[in-house]
């Protein structure tokens, strides 16, 4: 269970990182163009500090806003996404650190300050979980607009990879009966294991035997569909995934170009050499999906995908949230720490209990299912943060290099349309 100490450590944590991702701008690259997959950064952290007043600071202690003329403005239901570009509509940068800053202060002093009952630990985790999910939206805003990559980030972006495998062994994955999802019945699991809505209530399925790569796929294997011209292959794609195609003239991944001296890849500000035993990222859904059509290959459902990453059977005592039973350091790519700079290869120690790799961190792994709620679903705190995604989504799982270590587990469930590009994805595919 969480005590006190260990709170305040990841509260600290998750603030002291997004502030640094305002304050580490200059004038000049606050102001970032209107863009359907980022939004100001400076009202991205007034909205984040906003989330603790309504859904903590107002329920529980029945605290008024600190200022209430903003309220509309922070919340993202209320202002519409186009509308946060306006001119003088929120505070300077100065102002609105000050105001996340006292967030911060109150929020430290109430953990001190209060017993930590369960629904207050359940709260405050739901805040800094909020704040881990926006810190990765702010991420990938930098590798969108070509800026530097987050202050704390581990790898340099130059830093070429020594592995050479490319090719990816696949992983049998035996027919049975698997528990899939968290458990809802369990308070002191539920004390020690956070989740979202979407997660629960966990179930037991059968599910086939199925074969799935042991590796995501690398650039070297997409750039193999790229010169043989599957851009250009209409019978590898689908009908929606022949208008995003025409929409968008895309020719290859979104960062990559060829150049004389052969392929390169931006990441963040840097153009680096394309290495092929790194994973292939930015690929949306259509293109994963022509991706499997030139491979005689399948994405996984997300099913199968948990199976293949957590092995929890059904009828067992412990539900496993992680492929590893303990500790996460150097055992996947996560807080910024490699920026899936590593080979599909690396991270050995961070298999799951059926050897695949690299399935928490590095990408967002994109699967063949609709994000839909499971049976029995009910909304949590939050009533719109999974029920808005159902049924125009695409299921993807394992977090990326930019994911919060402390947020991510085998039973989350992120949802993207499946034509976003500019979020941090790649995947892996199964046997047909």
């Amino acid at each position: 269970m969480h005590n006190q100490p260990s709170l305040l450590a990841e509260l600290d944590t998750s603030c002291q990182r997004i502030v640094a991702l305002v304050s580490s701008l200059s004038d000049a690259q606050l102001n970032v163009p209107l863009h359907p997959g980022i939004n100001p950064p400076v009202w991205e952290l007034g909205h984040a500090a906003f989330f603790f007043e309504r859904f903590l600071f107002q329920p529980l202690d029945g605290a008024a806003s600190i200022n209430p003329a903003l309220d509309e403005i922070w919340d993202s239901f209320e202002l519409v996404h186009e509308d946060r570009w306006q001119p003088g509509l929120f505070p300077d940068r100065h102002d609105t650190l000050a105001y996340f800053n006292e967030i911060h202060h109150r929020l430290r002093q109430r953990i001190l300050s209060k017993p930590l009952t369960d629904n207050d630990l359940y709260l405050y985790r739901y805040g800094i979980h909020h704040l881990h999910m926006h810190t990765e939206s702010m991420t990938w805003c930098r590798q969108t607009l070509a800026y530097p990559p987050p202050p704390w980030a581990g790898q340099s972006a130059s830093e070429p990879s020594h592995a050479t495998e490319r090719d990816s062994n696949d992983i049998h994955i035996p027919a049975g009966r698997y528990r899939i999802g968290m458990p809802s019945q369990s308070p002191q699991f539920a004390r020690e294991h956070f989740c979202f809505d979407n997660e629960k209530p966990g179930f037991d399925t059968d599910v086939d035997s199925f074969s799935i790569s042991q590796t995501l796929v690398s650039n070297g294997q997409f750039l193999d569909f790229v010169n043989a011209g599957g851009y250009d292959n209409p019978a590898l794609w689908s009908r929606a995934g022949q208008r995003w195609l025409k929409q968008t003239g895309q020719k290859h991944p979104l960062y990559w170009k060829q150049t004389p001296d052969g392929w390169m890849e931006r990441v963040f500000d840097q153009w680096i050499p394309l290495q092929h035993d790194r994973p292939v990222r930015h690929v949306n859904y259509r293109e994963a999906m022509a991706w499997c059509a030139f491979a005689g290959r399948r994405l996984p459902t997300e099913i199968e995908w948990e199976v293949a990453a957590l092995a929890n059977k059904a009828g067992t005592e412990t539900t496993r949230v992680l492929p590893w039973h303990a500790g996460h350091a150097g055992y996947a790519d996560m807080d910024c720490a490699h920026m899936a700079l590593q080979a599909v290869t690396a991270f050995e120690q961070g298999d799951s209990p059926f050897a695949c790799r690299q399935m928490m961190g590095t990408l967002w792994e994109w699967t063949s299912t609709t994000f839909l709620p499971y049976d029995g679903f009910s909304v949590d705190m939050y009533p719109l943060m999974s029920t808005l995604q159902f049924g125009t989504h695409k299921v993807t799982r394992g977090g990326s290099f930019a994911s919060a270590a402390s947020l991510l587990r085998g039973t989350y469930r992120q949802a993207y349309c499946p034509e976003r590009n500019d979020v941090f994805t790649g995947f892996r595919t199964c046997a047909v």
